[in-house]
């Protein structure tokens, strides 16, 4: 098994290239394991090179909310009655610590977005 660290750009897509050719190969052989060590690389090389920004918590929410069909009527268990839940969703008000529970908790939204502050609050 020829393979070597993804430190520059030209390694990062030498190993795409690599893995692409790999995808298809049989579990537990040479190819597979060299499949999972390329694959591992380029995730330790993205995470440093192209970290994911978590999205704002009230665009998360309105995607949430798109994505499952719901209204403001469904998140008044979550949030509380509709002039809280509208106020959040305007940016006029920031969740609680016990909104950003529930929303996680019943919605799946990942609380690390949940938490960081909304664009009008930072």
């Amino acid at each position: 098994m020829d393979i070597k660290p993804v430190k520059t750009d030209a390694d990062y897509r030498a190993a795409l290239k690599e893995i692409e050719t790999l995808m298809t190969a049989a579990p537990e052989t040479a190819e597979s394991e060299k499949l999972d060590v390329l694959v591992t690389l380029v995730e330790a090389y993205e995470a440093r090179h192209y970290p994911l920004d978590f999205p704002d918590p009230v665009e998360a929410i309105k995607y949430e909310m798109e994505q499952k069909g719901l209204t403001v009527k469904d998140l008044e268990p979550m949030i509380g009655k509709s002039n809280r839940i509208y106020e959040i969703l305007n940016h006029k008000r920031s969740l609680t610590l016990k909104m950003i529970w529930k929303l996680n908790q019943e919605l799946g939204i990942p609380a690390e977005s949940l938490i960081k502050p909304s664009r009008n609050h930072a």
